[in-house]
């Protein structure tokens, strides 16, 4: 069995390096090496779910308004419903359902397209009335929404334990992980132009050499697309949360709610208390990622207007992390063209915006049937980073946050 470690010299050779150890390269890992493909290489600037993943609780949902999302939606809910048996770990999932809350009837007219999508694709969403909302989550004022949208089968989980079962589950099965080891470069071989195309992969503690490199870095994945030649439009953008600790008296147990309109959310933690967000719209682009409260006053006058009741809740803690954003706000899916200069290939599964946690389980079923050379259960031909530069179509998606 291959281990873990860090801070050790790198094989000379692999068959795939993946770059990142977040969910989705832990979700890629897992999958190839349950399809057999050997020698597989995951290499961690720090330490697994030390990016986004490492968020405290991750939503998990196929209310979307792009079909593909949805699907990958759909699919990725199937996998962790299964995620005790495959991989074999305990994700603390729960499936309490999404609740958007709809203040005007240009949201409104929003969801119900979107709604419209999800059923006829398999999601069982509906449009509430304002008090239905309110009989879900009490801390709502129903006399500020017209409606609200539903899905019970949505919730959320622990996107730490994720990566954890979908790791162990790969070095089970032969990959081995590298963490503490940032990539330094990626460049050509010699003689990669016979045979096949090999790359140099070079990180502090060696070179390793190989013909498939897979980017999952997240937030860092433009810095390592430019190593590769590969561009790949995503910035890094801090997002935090809040937790209250325990409360007395505690919390109902209610959906993952979100007002639509201002992107404030909330649900249970799990430990007696509530996790509560807000999208900072004065929030800059960086790699920042030191929790600060400067974000409470709006979400607090959010929460004032739509959910009196936890405005005034206390904040016992927080994180932050960073989003990976793109133009779109949807995912980057697909093989780089390669040149002279860059032989060998290269993967990317990245900008995921947000919802890498939710999608991860099919993001790491489709990388590896690309990889393979086999058609994957969805054609993700629309997210290649080339959408960007003309070729293809920018995929916009309405049910963000």
């Amino acid at each position: 069995m291959a281990s873990t470690a860090a801070c050790v010299p790198v094989p000379e050779e692999a068959d795939v390096v993946i770059i990142g150890g977040g969910v989705i390269g832990a979700s890629i890992a897992f999958h190839l090496a349950e399809a057999g493909v050997g020698r597989i290489l995951l290499l961690e600037r720090d330490r697994p779910a030390s990016g986004s993943s490492g968020k405290p609780l991750g939503g998990v949902r196929a209310q979307f308004s792009d079909p593909l999302n949805i699907r990958i939606g759909l699919r990725s809910l199937d996998a962790w419903r299964d995620f005790g048996r495959r991989p074999g770990a305990d994700l603390g999932l729960e499936n309490v359902g999404y609740l958007f809350l709809l203040g005007d009837a240009a949201e409104l007219a929003t969801f119900e397209a979107g709604v419209e999508t999800q059923n006829a694709l398999g999601v069982p969403s509906r449009i509430l009335t304002p008090r239905e909302a309110h009989d879900l989550c009490p801390y709502t004022d129903p006399d500020t929404l017209v409606a609200a949208a539903y899905s019970p089968s949505d919730g959320y989980a622990r996107p730490k334990s994720a990566v954890t079962g979908y790791l162990r589950a790969a070095r089970r099965l032969g990959a081995t992980v590298r963490t503490r080891c940032p990539v330094t470069g990626i460049g050509t071989t010699p003689g990669a132009a016979a045979d096949g195309g090999r790359q140099a992969v070079h990180t502090p503690y060696g070179t390793v050499h190989t013909p498939t490199v897979i980017c999952c870095a997240g937030a860092w994945s433009a810095a390592v697309g430019k190593m590769a030649g590969a561009e790949l439009p995503v910035t890094p953008l801090r997002r935090q949360i809040a937790l209250t600790g325990p409360l007395r008296p505690a919390p109902p147990r209610i959906p993952f709610t979100l007002d639509f309109g201002s992107t404030l959310y909330f649900h249970n933690d799990g430990a007696g208390g509530l996790l509560m967000g807000l999208s900072d719209p004065a929030q800059q682009a960086g790699f920042g990622r030191r929790f600060s409260r400067e974000w409470l006053g709006p979400f607090r006058a959010a929460a004032a207007r739509r959910a009196p009741g936890i405005a005034r809740f206390p904040v016992a803690g927080g994180w932050a992390g960073l989003y990976e954003m793109t133009p779109d706000r949807n995912a980057l899916i697909g093989e780089a063209e390669r040149t002279a200069a860059h032989r060998g290939r290269f993967l990317y599964a990245t900008g995921f915006s947000g919802h890498g946690f939710l999608q991860a389980p099919a993001v790491g079923e489709i990388v590896r049937d690309l990889y393979l050379g086999r058609p994957p259960f969805l054609d993700v031909s629309p997210l290649s980073a080339t959408r960007f530069d003309g070729r293809t179509t920018a995929r916009p998606e309405a049910h963000i946050i």
